[in-house]
């Protein structure tokens, strides 16, 4: 939608609108009342051109797709059997061929998996060595930990490799993994096709005592035994292809193949009469091989090898010990791989300080590009503190910011320090957006004011004062601690001050809305309203159309179930909204909870009111000083660099200045 409405001219609100308001990755389509939602007109030409173009480019390739670490092997030049063209990253090409074309002509083709976790432990190994001596590697980490085990069972795994999804988290304590296989299976189990193919509730129902767990003969006992009677990997599937319905080791290889070929559905179906009718041969019941079947089936959309599970379950524990004993090294590695997992920054950094993690915020004076690790007070009494770097902040060039790095021999005092370090304007106006001048004693405001008043005197009148040094004692309002919250999302997506939501509590509370830790304490069942900031929407194609929903506030998080027809009644709240309120029922199991939809509202103009709360006429406003309490006079060389060109940018809300 986005591309074909630029090359159409459409504007980027009205690109922004029709992409905003359709559901990624489905095949759901426009309507008249869809398009009216948006304030569009149904019947514009123009916009029906645009609708009717690109519905035709549906199901084509949008973009050329590199495996990160695939290659290919040839005998001669492989460049004289496929087409060659440099990839966008230096030193990477791609060849022009589709992967499932390479694998039917018999190509050697090798998939070395790519992780961004990978990149994240390796960053955490080297920080746990540089602040705590440890010499870590994926080997030496100790292992069957009960304390890591015991966190993981409580779906405390924000960050945490594979386990931090929603599912995931509502899995992990229903199946309370003790062991390391425990993790293997739990990668597994919550796919696609384990769920396609109703092996989740079986296994837990055995898991759990609360169902007899039975093998129809001995040589599956010996396939099964693992898995409790389930099959749950594609090496089980094949096995049981061979034994129990005769299947050679081709077939059933092909079998495998089938099971592995994603999107491709319907391949498994191809096998069912050979596999049901050689069970039966073999004296297993006829329901028992349709069920096998059934199992075998789900894995068409997706199913696990064991191998690559456990391999996966290595990386799920060692992150999961580095979260538990270090979560700051955890935190700062996770910030320093971005982009990666679930959750933002702002998520990363307030499950962080849950786990005691001291985070101080950016600075010209001390920050790197990277988060940084640092150690303050004595050594019986050390704390290590994480501190946020420059590539926290939207929109600064890292050239500018090594610049600032290096040229910081001593601590900055000034802004112009910063100028005759030849940083650029326009990153001194980010960093001051992001209040990174504390340590010169500026706040945001005054960091703004200053960056745009450009007050120097420069070629022939250089080191001459300003011509009104009285302009220095000009009071600037302070900013109230909802506005400079408002403003660190917009520079950094994250505060560390407060949270948005707790400035509208006392609203949130006349309308007898609870916050989310309040969930816990509520019977399973109970009517509820509860409200927070939009994190995840999450709509699987296993899910019936399901809408899964986590939402944020000041005390925590909370998952909602929206169902389908809910979804098409309340959609316009549940894709744009900022805030949001959701009305229903609380539902409990153990320490699973979710909140099932019955209505959903749009809170986000509650928003709004942030950044004009300390303004009591927002529209006009006075900047006073001392000797002048009417106002002040602006020097002609500050007018003419105009401050108050950007007075919208550092008094938001204030319209007319006197």
């Amino acid at each position: 939608i986005r591309d074909v409405g630029k090359a159409m001219g459409l504007s980027v609100d009205t690109v922004t609108r029709l992409s905003g308001s359709i559901w990624e990755f489905t095949d759901e389509w426009f309507d008249d009342k869809r398009l009216s939602d948006q304030s569009l007109n149904p019947g514009d030409k123009h916009l029906r051109k645009v609708l009717e173009l690109t519905k035709e480019f549906m199901g084509f390739p949008r973009q050329l797709g590199q495996h990160t670490g695939g290659f290919v092997i040839t005998r001669s030049k492989l460049s004289d059997l496929v087409p060659v063209m440099n990839a966008r990253m230096q030193a990477r090409t791609c060849i022009e061929w589709n992967k499932d074309d390479i694998d039917a002509l018999g190509f050697m083709k090798i998939d070395v998996l790519a992780l961004g976790m990978l990149t994240c432990i390796r960053k955490a190994f080297d920080l746990a060595k540089m602040h705590y001596g440890l010499d870590l590697t994926l080997a030496n980490i100790p292992q069957d930990d009960p304390k890591v085990y015991e966190m993981i069972c409580h779906a405390d795994t924000i960050g945490v490799f594979q386990i931090e999804s929603r599912a995931q988290q509502s899995m992990l304590p229903r199946l309370k993994p003790k062991c390391f296989y425990d993790l293997v299976i739990e990668v597994a189990i919550v796919r696609p096709g384990p769920i396609q193919g109703d092996m989740v509730h079986p296994y837990l129902r055995r898991r759990n005592g609360e169902e007899v767990v039975e093998y129809p003969s001995k040589e599956l006992k010996e396939i099964l035994k693992r898995t409790l009677g389930v099959p749950l990997f594609q090496e089980q599937a094949m096995k049981i292809a061979i034994v129990a319905a005769g299947f050679t080791a081709t077939e059933a290889d092909e079998l495998r193949r089938s099971m592995a070929t994603f999107k491709a559905k319907g391949l498994v179906s191809q096998f069912q009469g050979k596999l049901i009718n050689g069970m039966m041969k073999n004296g297993y019941k006829s329901d028992y091989a349709e069920r096998v079947f059934k199992q075998l089936e789900g894995f068409g959309s997706y199913g696990f090898p064991e191998s690559h599970a456990a391999s996966f379950a290595l990386l799920v524990y060692v992150s999961s010990w580095i979260k538990c004993y270090y979560p700051g090294v955890f935190a700062c590695a996770l910030l320093n791989s971005f982009p990666m997992g679930f959750y933002q920054p702002a998520q990363i950094i307030i499950d962080a300080r849950k786990h005691g993690v001291k985070v101080i915020p950016v600075d010209i004076n001390h920050s790197f590009w990277d988060n940084t690790l640092e150690e303050s007070g004595s050594a019986n009494e050390r704390e290590v503190l994480l501190r946020l770097g420059f590539r926290q902040v939207k929109g600064l060039r890292r050239d500018d910011m090594d610049l600032l790095i290096n040229e910081r021999k001593k601590m900055y005092n000034t802004i112009n320090d910063l100028r005759d370090s030849a940083i650029p304007e326009a990153a001194l106006e980010k960093l001051a957006d992001a209040d990174a001048f504390r340590s010169i004693g500026l706040d945001r405001r005054q960091a703004l004011w200053e960056v745009s008043a450009k007050d120097r005197s420069y070629a022939m009148f250089e080191g001459q004062p300003p011509a009104d040094a009285k302009e220095e004692n000009v009071t600037l309002p302070l900013m109230t601690e909802s506005e400079h919250v408002v403003h660190d999302y917009a520079a950094t997506s994250l505060s560390l001050k407060a949270h948005p939501v707790s400035f509208v509590r006392e609203k949130l509370s006349l309308l007898h809305i609870v916050s989310t830790s309040q969930l816990s304490s509520l019977k399973d069942g109970a009517a509820v309203k509860v409200a927070g900031l939009v994190l995840v929407r999450q709509r699987p194609g296993t899910a019936g159309g399901i809408c899964f929903m986590t939402i944020e506030d000041e005390t925590g998080f909370a998952n909602m179930v929206i169902f389908e027809s809910l979804f098409e009644k309340y959609r316009k709240e549940i894709l744009h909204s900022k805030l949001i309120m959701v009305e229903g029922k609380v539902q409990i199991e153990g320490e699973v909870i979710h909140v099932i939809a019955k209505r959903c509202y749009d809170l986000s103009k509650l928003l709004r009111h942030l950044t004009t709360s300390g303004i009591e006429d927002p529209k006009v406003l006075t900047l006073a000083r001392p000797d002048e309490p009417d106002g002040f006079r602006v020097h002609p060389a500050t007018v003419k660099h105009s401050a108050k060109d950007n007075a919208e940018k550092i008094f938001p809300g204030a319209r007319n200045f006197r």
